[in-house]
């Protein structure tokens, strides 16, 4: 007992000091060093959609971060401002075109919040950065997703992205929280760039994108239960 007590506190502080000094210093080195690599290609892109989908080249929004600050996300733009007759803007099945689909299914569309993680805002690995509308939506234990910095990709993305409910999206959320760490950071560094070349789970079953949020009818014992079994697997490995 005595020697799983030390291992579990060794564990602890390992993931302490990551979370508070290494995860930042390698975020910002590896999107530096990204940034640069990738510079022709970024500059492509953004030539190809200033000729298929127009002007503006970047796509930016508000987006909340870690304690909920709330800062500008930059993304490649995926679709056209097409609109009705009265000026509304069409839905997304329409005016997204195969092009801005095909930024979609590489996640070419998110290169440019390389930036983001440069300048703080963001990191490599996290929850990923929803709508600003939705912070009065979360209950308690969803709110636990904007105790660190949103990622570019996280364990949600690996799990199934757009095809996962929100529940289970916000439940993986905070599963990261609580077992943050390099292993399982690089894990769904890897797992992400797999799904990526595999392009799964980019669209929900039945949407061109993700429904909206609408908020959530979670029983409080259904949170006390998830915050247990978050809990449970402070020390685990995710396999």
């Amino acid at each position: 007992m005595r020697k799983i007590n030390s291992n579990s506190e060794q564990f602890l502080r390992e993931s302490e000091l990551y979370k508070r000094y290494i995860k930042r210093l390698l975020d910002f080195t590896l999107s530096l060093i990204a940034l640069i690599v990738l510079l022709p290609i970024l500059i492509l892109v953004a030539i190809l959609i200033r000729i298929r989908l127009g002007s503006p080249v970047l796509f930016t929004q508000q987006r909340p971060g870690k304690d909920e600050k709330i800062f500008r996300i930059y993304k490649y733009r995926t679709m056209t401002d097409e609109r009705d007759e009265q000026g509304n803007l069409q839905p997304d099945e329409i005016r997204l075109t195969k092009f801005g689909k095909a930024l979609r299914a590489t996640s070419i569309d998110e290169l440019p919040e390389l930036i983001n993680v440069i300048k703080g805002d963001m990191a490599i690995i996290g929850p990923r950065p929803l709508l600003v509308q939705y912070l009065p939506l979360y209950n308690e234990y969803q709110k636990r997703r904007h105790e660190v910095r949103p990622g570019l990709s996280g364990l949600a993305q690996i799990s199934g992205r757009n095809q996962i409910s929100w529940e289970e999206k916000f439940n993986l959320d905070v599963k990261y929280v609580d077992n943050i760490s390099f292993l399982l950071d690089l894990k769904i560094l890897f797992s992400t760039l797999f799904k990526v070349f595999k392009r799964e789970g980019i669209s929900a079953a039945d949407n061109i994108t993700m429904p909206e949020f609408l908020g959530n009818g979670l029983a409080a014992n259904q949170i006390e239960a998830f915050s247990k079994e978050a809990a449970a697997t402070k020390d685990e490995v995710f396999e």
